[in-house]
């Protein structure tokens, strides 16, 4: 054990200046030292495991006389018990370094959440909504805590103010919340079951959404008034209404339509290919073009510079209430997409065109996961024709049911 010094006080110990170890006295090893530079800190040498040891104890003035001596103490009741409070000092260090890299706010989550997956996004449009709900509902209650912390009283706190009266909005700001949370699970940020799943946990305490909100289907219009409307849309003027009619004609999306590229068309062959990443399943999809969709596009003129087919009057695409204020200067109760169930309706009432063939026809999936890996056609001469008589029926050739079906020979 080292000899202990002349036990100084704090006015002596403040007066030492010159560079080196002074040793204070009062407990063994207790030293000042001073740096060349005039800095002042405190260190205890200690024999620990039969090497001599230096031990800082904080800095000069910050940590005075009295404290470091009472450190010093606690350091050499550790040695006495076998420990290294060395060792014990880089640990804690090193957790605390440790504990503070993994800390991350549940916002600062979020944004490492939607960059890590914005890449297998379809569209900007999909990563506005995504951050936009969470900006919205989630941040301004658990946004500046600790993604480590989020716990369910904190999920129920964002859920409760929205679920019956935004339900579809509410849910959806659940199933982002749980998959932030999954994410930061994965990475280490997080531990424990995580408190924004539904099934066996938030289902026990909210009700089902389907419980709360009715689904709330697209307006559409009556399949018996298509042919009246469609001679009605054929006299209107403007870029909008010659857009809705393709894409009413090609049961197509709102969205896909305003997109639409001569890029795209097909002429000699009559088929419009929509890419894949201007389409809601992220799969390329052929559209076989009725005698009318080709008359219809050929009295599109081309603008010089864009290969879009119904530009906006002042470039780029239409926006996408361009359709719907079409419908309302007709004064029709009825969205552009409800068309589409309008179509639909249709096939399955006053046609034999078969399920399958009709739901290709509206990109949607057809039959299981399974199902769909084994099928390699599109069904798109069958599709071709159901276009051909979706089209007739548009333009009031094939004007009822019956006629329709004699057509198909039933």
């Amino acid at each position: 054990m080292p000899r202990k010094a002349k036990e100084l006080g704090a006015l002596a110990v403040g007066r030492l200046q010159s560079p080196g170890l002074h040793f204070v006295g009062g407990v063994a090893g207790l030293a000042l030292q001073v740096l060349p530079t005039g800095g002042r800190s405190w260190i205890l040498r200690a024999m620990i495991g039969g090497r001599r040891r230096d031990m800082g104890l904080g800095g000069y003035p910050d940590v005075p006389l009295a404290e470091a001596r009472d450190a010093a103490r606690r350091a050499r009741a550790l040695i006495r018990e076998g420990d290294d409070p060395v060792e014990q000092a880089k640990a804690a260090k090193s957790a605390l370094k440790a504990e503070t890299s993994k800390a991350m706010t549940f916002r600062q989550a979020c944004q490492a959440f939607v960059a890590s997956h914005e890449a297998g996004w379809r569209n900007a449009k999909h990563r506005a909504q995504w951050t936009s709900t969470l900006e919205r509902y989630a941040h301004p209650v658990i946004g500046d805590l600790s993604v480590a912390h989020v716990e369910m009283p904190h999920v129920m706190k964002v859920l409760d103010p929205i679920w019956r009266e935004k339900t579809e909005t509410a849910s959806r700001v659940r199933g982002r919340i749980e998959q932030v949370l999954d994410w930061a699970a994965v990475r280490g940020l997080r531990e424990g079951q995580n408190p924004a799943r539904w099934k066996g946990l938030l289902d026990k305490v909210l009700p089902k959404p389907g419980k709360v909100s009715k689904s709330v289907h697209h307006r559409a219009l009556p399949y018996q008034d298509i042919p009246a409307f469609m001679r009605r849309l054929r006299i209107q003027g403007g870029v909008g209404a010659s857009a809705l009619h393709f894409a009413i004609l090609t049961a197509a999306r709102s969205g896909e339509v305003r997109g639409a590229c001569w890029s795209e068309i097909d002429l000699p062959q009559a088929i419009w290919i929509v890419p894949a990443d201007r389409m809601k399943a992220g799969r390329e999809h052929r559209v076989p073009l009725s005698a009318a969709a080709l008359e219809l596009l050929a009295a599109q003129p081309r603008i010089a510079g864009s290969d879009l087919i119904f530009p906006a009057p002042r470039g780029g695409k239409l926006s996408d209430m361009t359709l719907s204020a079409v419908l309302r200067r007709m004064e029709v109760n009825a969205v552009p997409h409800g068309f589409r169930s309008t179509f639909r309706d249709w096939v399955a009432e006053c046609t034999n065109h078969s399920n399958e063939v009709a739901e290709m026809a509206l990109a949607h999936a057809v039959g299981s996961t399974v199902e769909a890996a084994y099928r390699r056609g599109d069904l798109f001469e069958k599709r071709r024709r159901l276009a051909e008589d979706w089209s007739r029926f548009c333009e009031n050739a094939v004007p009822s049911k019956i006629a329709l079906l004699k057509v198909r020979g039933q």
